[in-house]
This record gives structure tokens, sequence and C-alpha cells, in this order.
């Protein structure tokens, strides 16, 4: 009710136009990843079947991508269906992904992202997604392969150890192709057969996450090395911009050692 109330007097709008001001002179992360937590709980707190919960997550995003492109960001990885998550209820899975079909076509329809150059990529183990959502995930990527202003990665049927592990397969193959010499095998090689393969910063400079949990839950764990971590206490369909620069602020007030 509060925030209702702070809406509709506009403090909101106040307090957005003052955050954007206070970062934009600072740093502004080249790459963010958001881990979309909360949704369930948030539909449960209204009595509401789980994956209506999904459904206004699955809104949520298009204002995130907005949102990042007008704040400069470069890459934007999104955590959007694990590999555990197919552990869920077979009816709950379902209605996810037929929530990606009706998204998918959004996208593939909005002059938007055409307009504003926004490259779309699926990661993960799409193999095991059904073949009509394959389809229509290489069909935005094909059409907005050339766009350059903001990459949008979507993590789904995606696992961190999954991917160090499908990476290692990728190594090994070379190996006994005798195509790779094991002593060529270092870091930067080992990137190259990552999902983040494509992007020129794969490494995560800002991970964000929702609903007051704090953990990775296996999101990108190879690239979130040194990454900064915020965990906001708020559900992801209720996200709003000024959470976003928020989570900004607390990365620029921060000192990055890399180790040293």
């Amino acid at each position: 009710m509060l925030r209702r109330i702070l809406e509709c007097a506009g403090v909101y709008k106040l307090y957005e136009k003052w955050l954007r001001r206070q970062i934009t002179n600072g740093n502004i992360p080249a790459h963010v990843g958001l881990i979309l937590d909360g949704n369930r709980r948030w539909a449960a707190a209204r009595n509401l079947k789980p994956w209506y919960g999904h459904k206004i997550g699955a809104k949520k995003v298009w204002d995130l991508i907005r949102w990042c492109r007008e704040l400069g960001i470069k890459t934007l990885t999104i955590y959007a269906f694990s590999l555990d998550n197919f552990k869920r209820p077979q009816r709950e899975v379902n209605e996810i992904f037929n929530i990606f079909r009706e998204e998918l076509q959004k996208l593939k329809n909005n002059d938007q992202v055409k307009r504003e150059s926004i490259r779309i990529k699926f990661i993960g183990r799409l193999n095991l997604i059904p073949k009509d959502l394959q389809e229509a995930m290489k069909e935005l990527e094909e059409v907005t392969k050339n766009n350059n202003s903001l990459t949008v990665n979507i993590a789904i049927a995606y696992g961190g150890k999954g991917e160090i592990v499908d990476a290692a397969k990728k190594i090994a193959e070379k190996v006994m192709k005798g195509e790779l010499l094991p002593k060529d095998i270092n870091e930067n090689l080992f990137q190259k057969y990552l999902y983040t393969s494509h992007l020129q910063n794969p490494d995560v400079d800002l991970i964000i996450r929702t609903s007051g949990e704090k953990r990775l839950s296996g999101f990108l764990l190879w690239q979130s090395a040194y990454s900064e971590l915020v965990f906001l206490d708020v559900y992801w369909p209720d996200f709003r911009k000024i959470d976003l620069m928020r989570a900004i602020r607390t990365y620029q007030g921060r000192k990055r050692r890399f180790g040293l």
C-alpha cells in the first residue's frame, strides 16, 4: 500500500532521476547478470498458480532490456530456466515453456529490438528444449545476429557445472582427434569453448539476484570468478528500474582488486 501511495505521489520518479544522476558519471558495468528469482513466491503471496508469477516475470524482462540499453550496459545475461528447473512439476514446466513461446513471438515482432540494435542469444543445453522452441530461438538469433548495441543472453536449460563439463568434452574431442595438444590448454583457450564464447566481454562485472536468496545456484560459475554480487529483497515481478540503478550504485562503490 505504501509503495502505491509513493508511486502515485511521484516520489519514485524523483528518486529514479536522482539515482540516474548519481550513477551517470560512474563506471557502468559492461556485463550484467540477472538471476530472476521469486516468481513462484510472488504468486503464492497472492494465492495464484506458480506459472502466473512466471508470466508476470517474463513481461518484466523487456523492461529490464530497455533499462540496460538506456544505461549503456553492453551485455546482459538472464538466468531464465536452469537444468534443475526440469525437476519441477511437469505442469509448471509446460506452462513455463508456453510463456517462452509467447515471449519469443513478441520479441520477434518487436520493432524496438531492431531499432535499438539488440542482439538475442540463447545459452544452455538447448537440445533439451522442445523442438519448436529450439527453432524459434534459432530464428530470433538469426534475425538479430548483426545487432550490436546490447547483447542479451538468455540462459535456458542452463547450469554452470554443465557448461564447464560441455566445454571439457569439446576440448577432449579435439585432443583425441590430434587437433589440440594438452600443453596448449589454458584459461584463454578453455573460455573459447564456453557458451559465452561469442562475447567480447564474457566475464560478468555485476550479478544481481532477486528474492533475497544469497547464492549463485550454478549461474555463470566460470565467468563470475571476480563478479561483484548484489542480492535484493524483492521478488522478480516487482523489480524496478530503481532496483537496477541501486545495484549499479553499489557496484560503483566497491573496489575491484581481481586478487591483487
